[in-house]
């Protein structure tokens, strides 16, 4: 093989190291983005546990709760609960591959309890946003 092969070979070696890299470190503001592309409003609180996280957005008087695993891609129990004081649970729960929710709830300016689970591990917020 000449030089112009090898070069060839290392520069094209080369561009998938570096895909490769940025792919994996973007892969945790991926499971942001699609939080945020599932709930609308801004982010308000993250609530991390060992197998995930839930993401909690604000729109007006309107409360948004995403539960989103480490381990996107496979098949798992989710859930995600999102309770206004006073009010009955809104909640989403199954097998699913990316995310649990979006579950939303109108809170207006009562405090909101939020639950979220992957796997056997969860979390749990107690009365917050009050």
């Amino acid at each position: 093989m000449g030089a112009g092969g090898i070069r060839r070979r290392l520069t094209a070696t080369a561009a998938v190291l570096t895909s490769s890299a940025l792919l994996a470190l973007a892969g945790p503001a991926v499971g942001t983005a699609q939080a945020a592309a599932l709930c609308p409003g801004h982010k308000v609180r993250t609530l991390p546990f060992s197998t995930g996280r839930t993401v909690v957005y604000r729109s007006g008087g309107y409360l948004c709760a995403v539960t989103l695993p480490e381990r996107a891609g496979v098949r798992q129990k989710m859930a995600v609960s999102v309770q206004a004081r006073g009010s009955r649970p809104v909640r989403d729960t199954g097998n699913y591959t990316h995310h649990a929710g979006p579950v939303t709830v109108h809170a207006g300016h009562r405090c909101v309890w939020v639950r979220g689970t992957v796997g056997r591990a969860s979390v749990s917020s107690g009365w917050i946003l009050c």
